[in-house]
């Protein structure tokens, strides 16, 4: 308002003032003697109109001053007055006036001073903070406001709201908050089979017992629905007694030895952070279907999208009926013949078990007169000799494609299928993931956090010893009687062997019953360890980093390689190192293009999959592997942390 008085008494000024110039420059002209008189007139003018303006101005300053004066003064009265704490500092942070609830309120602590000055201190541009002090809570809340005289410094108001009801309550809600459990018996099944009836029921109450007993500990609700299968419902107060414990019922349940000849294993998933039950037991069964796919005998606990892991000790036990493979095959069978294009791909840096495995399901595809193509960019060393033997055979010429030329033949009918991995990010091409509507996912591996969820398939078995052992029961059943060439069932054989160190480890019944089957169909055994032989230089690297390895005091070995090897080299070396005594696991990193590989192995009583978790990768208990986009020296050293993280949580053996 005193801005608009003022622009309209300064317009009638300079208008009364020019028009009196205009005047007197006339009359000046024609007689001196009036243009004296203007003169004086205008002089008269000027001055009348700067003191009217003067006035007018001093008036309004004493207004607006009185208005401050008085609402400063009210405002001062009110804080002094409040029932809240409240004081101002300086520009230091020091109190220099507080009202009688702060003085009522914390007079007797010292420490709050020290509190208060650093939090005022801070660049924080949050309003809002809040404190505890002897069991209280207290929401501060800061108002700046600047000095009248003094114009460089800002005081800060403090108001201190006892919050300490809202807290608890806050507190006991999320502590009250429901929390939903699936529990299952991994191996119920193949446990009991072939035991007496009364040794059934005499681990079957044990079962029921150690359950029950874990539930009344954990003041739960615990409901059997199905045969090795429960409901279970409690507060999460007592999720935090749950994870400090390791869910020890794990090995409980292990334990169980009544003539059983196979452990039995626990799988449990829970969910919680959310008070709507339909959520918690989506949560729920998307952790148990985690702990499923990592191989059972461990548990995940799902809250929003924080997901963590316990347990897993031990090897996944193999299914023995091939009922779910049939399911599969028929299922891909359809899948395949309702589709125009096959994709085949795997993971980056493809070894034989992956090759063989798109290799075979290429052969499913031709089977049902279907065209496939497998995406590989480049070969590598590791696979070179497979592939050249590939292209050298008859009929091959058009089955290896760049991801460049992916774009030009996908369609709203095309199929990827994915094998050896089920990481976006580990693919040879992830963009095809958002390209392709439809995809199957084939897979062995310990299921991690990241996986290709639009997958409609999804076959993760990791009882399974490779992904090639996986893809010869599919073939068997997809169509009758399948033609598989020698050179395709070598490639599938190849990724058996590479996988099971030539079947002494993580091999079944069922490995073997699919290397009969590849044998039936020409895999020449001769051939395929023709394609794991090593020219005399990379015999010597292999030599090298077995010499140069780290040994740690946990009977660890680390060892870096040269940037001439390759990923078979690191995987050989790392199985030539467990056959030094005293070394219990191995892992060796070797400096890529863009990233850093590490081959992990054990002997079994270490997990080397939850060590390489850590950093990104995974694999199975006995073998492992990652991809580290960071320095060498930096891979290294977060290796260690991740081993000594390991051997440092409770639960894990030492």
């Amino acid at each position: 308002m005193d801005k608009k008085f003022y622009r309209l008494i300064s317009s009638v000024s300079i208008i009364n003032i020019l028009l009196s110039i205009v005047l007197t420059a006339f009359m000046f002209y024609y007689n001196t003697y009036i243009a004296s008189i203007s003169i004086i007139i205008l002089a008269y003018i000027f001055l009348s109109h700067y003191f009217e303006i003067r006035k007018k101005r001093i008036e309004l300053d004493r207004y607006i001053e009185s208005l401050f004066f008085n609402v400063d003064k009210a405002s001062k009265n009110t804080i002094s007055k409040m029932p809240i704490p409240a004081a101002i500092l300086n520009n230091n942070g020091d109190i220099i006036w507080f009202n009688t609830s702060y003085a009522q309120t914390f007079s007797k602590d010292e420490d709050i001073k020290k509190v208060i000055k650093k939090y005022a201190m801070t660049k924080s541009e949050e309003t809002r903070h809040q404190i505890e002090i002897d069991g209280r809570y207290y929401l501060i809340l800061k108002v700046d406001f600047q000095a009248k005289r003094h114009k460089n410094e800002i005081s800060k108001t403090l108001f201190f709201i006892d919050n300490t009801d809202y807290v608890i309550l806050k507190r006991n809600m999320e502590l009250n908050q429901p929390v939903i459990g699936n529990v299952l018996i991994d191996n119920y099944e193949e446990a009991m089979t072939s035991l007496e009836d009364i040794k059934k029921a005499i681990i079957s109450s044990e079962i029921e017992k150690k359950l029950s007993e874990w539930a009344l500990s954990l003041q739960a609700f615990i409901k059997k629905y199905d045969e090795g299968k429960y409901f279970l419902l409690f507060n999460k107060k007592n999720l935090t007694k749950l994870e400090d414990s390791k869910f020890e019922i794990l090995d409980d349940i292990r334990d169980i030895n009544e003539g059983n000849k196979i452990p039995l294993t626990l799988s449990i998933g829970i969910g919680t952070g959310s008070h709507d039950f339909l959520i918690l037991n989506e949560y729920a069964s998307t952790a148990l279907d985690l702990a499923l796919g990592r191989g059972g005998d461990q548990a995940v606990i799902k809250c929003d999208d924080k997901i963590s892991f316990y347990g897993g000790k031990t090897q996944a036990v193999e299914k023995r009926t091939k009922v779910k493979a049939r399911v599969i095959a028929h299922a891909i069978r359809e899948l395949i013949t309702d589709s125009s294009t096959i994709f085949l791909m795997g993971h980056n840096f493809m070894d034989f078990d992956s090759l063989g495995a798109a290799i075979g399901m290429y052969r499913a595809s031709m089977s049902l007169g279907k065209k496939a193509y497998i995406i590989m960019d480049k070969s590598n060393v590791a696979i070179d000799e497979l592939v050249k033997r590939i292209k050298g055979e008859e009929g091959y010429s058009d089955l290896f494609i760049k991801s460049s030329e992916v774009k030009n033949l996908v369609n709203k009918d095309s199929l990827l299928i994915v094998v050896d991995t089920h990481r976006p990010s580990y693919l040879n091409y992830p963009e095809i993931v958002d390209m392709v509507e439809r995809i199957i996912v084939i897979d062995h591996h310990r299921r991690g956090k990241e996986f290709i969820d639009k997958a409609i398939l999804v076959y993760l078995e990791p009882y399974a010893s490779s992904a090639c052992e996986l893809v010869t029961e599919i073939l068997q059943y997809i169509v009758d009687k399948i033609d598989i060439k020698p050179i395709e069932a070598e490639a599938l054989m190849a990724g058996i062997a590479v996988d099971t160190k030539n079947f002494t480890f993580r091999t079944g019944s069922r490995t073997f019953e699919a290397a009969s089957f590849l044998r039936r169909m020409g895999a020449d055994t001769t051939s395929v360890k023709q394609l794991f032989q090593n020219d005399l230089d990379s015999y010597i690297l292999k030599a090298e980093i077995v010499q140069k390895a780290e040994i740690l005091n946990n009977g660890i070995a680390i060892a870096i390689s040269p940037a001439n090897a390759n990923n078979l080299i690191i995987a050989q070396a790392a199985d030539e190192l467990l056959t030094i005594k005293g070394i219990r696991a191995s892992f060796v990193l070797l400096e890529r293009e863009g990233d850093i590989a590490i081959s992990g192995r054990s002997m079994g009583d270490i997990n080397v999959q939850i060590i390489l978790e850590k950093l990104g990768g995974g694999g199975h208990l006995t073998v492992a592997g990652a991809q580290v986009k960071k320095p060498l020296k930096e891979v290294k050293n977060l290796l260690k942390d991740a081993i000594n993280e390991y051997f440092n949580e409770e639960g894990e053996d030492k």
